[in-house]
């Protein structure tokens, strides 16, 4: 069973924190636990986060991704380890102008999986593009997809999250809508995005706040991977 993370998440409460003073717990092969981080670790189809750790000297040490350790649950700063140890105060610095890509399309995503009613089988968040892949058995017309999807970004949508018990999502099976990938359970609560009047659904992932954030948005394509399954790869019109 996942154990506590050692690092206290700041970015599930509030992703636009860019920054942040953390302290080294521990030192690993190629990798730092902090006490507390910025970055996100891969997860959910959203890359790790890159960015740096300022340390004492006034030096900066690239960060060049962010892992959670599946066993432990720790989250691993990947980075030359060198002149660092534990004890050591460092600032954590994220890449905010590419995790701000990744939030944007990471949003974007919701109001997709709302355009097109179907199971989701998985899913990916690139920098300034995404797609979902769904259990579909005809191919939606791209156009369609395109302006639906772009007319719910336009209403400016709030984008919140909020918590509940796991016995909640278990009393609430239709909030899943991945079947490849299920909420993290066992520490008692999921976290959820609620997309005003648009999506609900259990996320790990960075989000912006409004879907305004988005921007316009382009399908680039929608392609056949098989008899039940359809890729929708979209992309930011202005990245």
């Amino acid at each position: 069973m996942m154990t506590e993370p050692h690092s206290e998440p700041l970015y599930q409460e509030d992703a636009r924190l860019r920054e942040c003073q953390a302290r080294v717990v521990a030192v690993r092969d190629g990798a730092v636990v902090l006490d507390r981080t910025v970055f996100y670790p891969l997860g959910g189809g959203q890359p790790g986060d890159t960015g740096f750790l300022e340390i004492a000297t006034g030096d900066a040490i690239p960060v060049t991704d962010t892992r959670r350790d599946r066993d432990s649950g720790e989250i691993l700063h990947f980075c030359e380890t060198k002149h660092l140890q534990a004890g050591d105060d460092v600032t954590a610095k994220i890449d905010w102008p590419l995790r701000y890509r990744y939030m944007r399309v990471h949003t974007c995503l919701h109001p997709l999986s709302a355009v097109i009613v179907a199971p989701v089988t998985g899913g990916q968040v690139g920098d300034g593009y995404g797609r979902l892949d769904f259990d579909l058995p005809e191919t939606p017309d791209r156009e369609a997809v395109e302006q639906q999807l772009n007319a719910l970004i336009a209403r400016d949508a709030a984008v919140r999250l909020r918590w509940i018990t796991d016995a909640e999502l278990d009393a609430h099976p239709e909030l899943v809508k991945t079947m490849s990938v299920q909420p993290p359970r066992g520490l008692g609560r999921v976290r959820l995005i609620d997309v005003d009047n648009i999506d609900l659904q259990p996320c790990g992932g960075t989000h912006v706040l409004r879907t305004g954030e988005i921007g316009r948005v382009r399908i680039a394509k929608i392609d056949k991977k098989g008899k039940q399954n359809r890729r929708v790869r979209v992309e930011l019109v202005q990245p």
